[in-house]
């Protein structure tokens, strides 16, 4: 099982890596070239089903928190090609044990070294539009500015049945991908708050470049809440 998941993953980062090659990235409202004049580091946050437009709108030397999921197993060498260095783990408050502090650890002295990162910030298991708290913690430790960036590809597939409705860009396409206004705590700012600010930001830019899959996206979320909150019940005492 392992040795086909191996083969399956590599056979989809040279799928990607094809992909990335025959599409087009425009961006807008970018905000980087302001704060690389002023010095500030930066992390950007995107949502679990944009990963994809994501990897191909990629910052190379980027590094990029990885869940210790099937999934991620199936994304790691689809970063290395692209030039992503996977971190393996979790910030979810509940999958600490998985590797998540470790992580965000390699994370913050990445980030601290001048280089970018991203996260997913509402994976590895939803709901959709939910941001973790792993990126205002990493924002925090570092001083590194928010980028709330979504990537919209213009031809695209979409898995309905996935929680977050994962989008892959179709080849040949345009990627549009949209900056927010870079977020950073305020003085006095507990980081629950913070953590609330990106989520709302991130959810808002979405509704304004991509209605009707954010539509939509609210709909997954919440099926992805009842059926988180049916598993809890059903799991037995510790």
């Amino acid at each position: 099982m392992k040795f086909l998941r191996f083969i399956a993953a590599w056979l989809i980062a040279i799928l990607l890596l094809l992909t990335r090659w025959s599409c087009r990235v425009r961006w807008h409202n970018d905000p980087r070239p302001s704060l690389r004049q002023e010095s500030c580091p930066y992390v950007y946050a995107i949502l679990h089903c944009h990963q994809v437009g994501a990897v191909i709108a990629r910052e190379p030397g980027t590094r990029a928190m990885v869940s210790r999921s099937t999934d991620g197993d199936l994304l790691v060498p689809s970063l290395r090609v692209n030039g992503i260095v996977s971190v393996r783990g979790s910030t979810r408050t509940k999958e600490q044990s998985k590797g998540g502090a470790a992580a965000l650890d390699c994370l913050i002295e990445h980030v601290r070294g001048g280089a970018p990162a991203y996260l997913a910030v509402d994976g590895p298991r939803g709901p959709r539009n939910h941001v973790n708290p792993g990126i205002a913690k990493l924002s925090f430790a570092t001083g590194a500015a928010v980028l709330i960036a979504v990537p919209i590809p213009r031809r695209r597939w979409i898995l309905t049945r996935a929680w977050d409705r994962f989008q892959i860009p179709k080849p040949f396409t345009r990627i549009d991908a949209f900056f927010g206004p870079p977020l950073r705590l305020n003085d006095g700012e507990d980081l629950g708050t913070f953590r609330q600010r990106i989520e709302d930001a991130l959810t808002e830019l979405e509704e304004q470049h991509d209605p009707g899959e954010a539509a939509a996206g609210k709909v997954a979320a919440s099926a992805r809440r009842t059926r988180l909150a049916q598993e809890t019940i059903k799991e037995p005492p510790t």
